[in-house]
């Protein structure tokens, strides 16, 4: 057995089924979330007109999750140079999941990037495929042993950010990935948008159920963005650059739709103007922010 595959064991301890979970869901990861998607399908083709399929959909949402992330927050998690520690978030003001939802990153300058699972299910994925970043010596080791199949390749942190760049440059946003089969706890940075993710696929997918129009496999960031009026000129590119449909012109008027904002920044990366930023909405959830999350968390 390989060193990797003997911590995944340690770290889940007792609960073998979660170590297999773990290996599985990594060795074979375009096959898990190929099947993932279709499972959903099938969920919405067959149940969606019965009442109790609602629950299916949550039960398995339970356990699988991502954290829209700021470009800002994106690089502090980047930049880090110890292992941090942090959960479990009872309060569910940052992670707002039910079982995963601790900040654990085990030696992060290790770093790694291998091609995106959801992109390979596609016959025309969007550019660059090598797109999903290990944060964290452990996962990063597991990559190189286990995932060559995946191109896997170690990185460094100018490489990752450079990644990070480009793919927000083409529209994508950025997640961080929680499972309970990995441990509760986050160390996957994706860089996702809607036609090639298979979480935001499969939420879309999932909302067409009565009943199940509130489900997401993915949080907000925490952020809402602030517009000045005075430096807009209407031009726009903040509603074409939106994976969420929160902003549209509408009779010369810039409408913004807060609900439906998940605060990635792109819209404010992108006005050409600088009227946009971001700020936190007071009573809603809070940034996967590393500096807030110690002060919240401890560690």
């Amino acid at each position: 057995m390989k060193e990797s595959t003997k911590r995944i064991f340690r770290l889940h301890g007792w609960r073998v089924d979660r170590a297999v979970h773990n290996y599985l869901y990594f060795v074979f990861y375009d096959l898990y979330v190929k099947g993932a998607l279709y499972l959903t399908k099938a969920v919405v083709a067959l149940f969606s007109r019965l009442e109790a399929t609602r629950y299916i959909p949550r039960f398995i949402f339970d356990r699988y999750h991502a954290k829209v992330l700021s470009r800002g927050d994106v690089n502090k998690i980047l930049n880090l140079e110890e292992t941090v520690m942090l959960g479990t978030d009872t309060t569910r003001r940052i992670i707002p999941f039910k079982y995963a939802n601790k900040i654990v990153l085990r030696e992060p300058t290790h770093l790694a990037v291998m091609d995106c699972p959801c992109k390979l299910e596609l016959d025309d994925p969007c550019q660059p495929v090598a797109s999903c970043i290990a944060v964290g010596r452990p996962l990063v080791d597991f990559w190189l042993e286990h995932c060559q199949k995946y191109h896997v390749r170690r990185i460094t942190k100018e490489e990752a950010l450079a990644i990070i760049d480009e793919h927000r440059r083409k529209g994508h946003i950025n997640q961080a990935f929680f499972k309970v089969a990995t441990g509760g706890s986050m160390g996957v940075i994706c860089n996702c948008c809607p036609r090639c993710c298979v979480s935001m696929r499969a939420t879309a997918l999932t909302r067409r159920i009565k009943g199940a129009e509130d489900i997401s496999q993915y949080a907000p960031s925490g952020y809402k963005v602030r517009h000045d009026a005075g430096k807009c000129r209407l031009c726009g590119k903040c509603a074409e650059v939106c994976n969420f449909g929160a902003v549209e012109i509408r009779d010369g008027e810039r409408v913004y739709h807060a609900e439906s904002c998940y605060g990635c920044e792109l819209c404010v990366e992108n006005c050409p103007q600088g009227a946009l930023s971001l700020y936190l909405e007071e009573g809603g959830l809070l940034p996967l922010d590393i500096d807030l999350a110690r002060e919240l968390l401890g560690g």
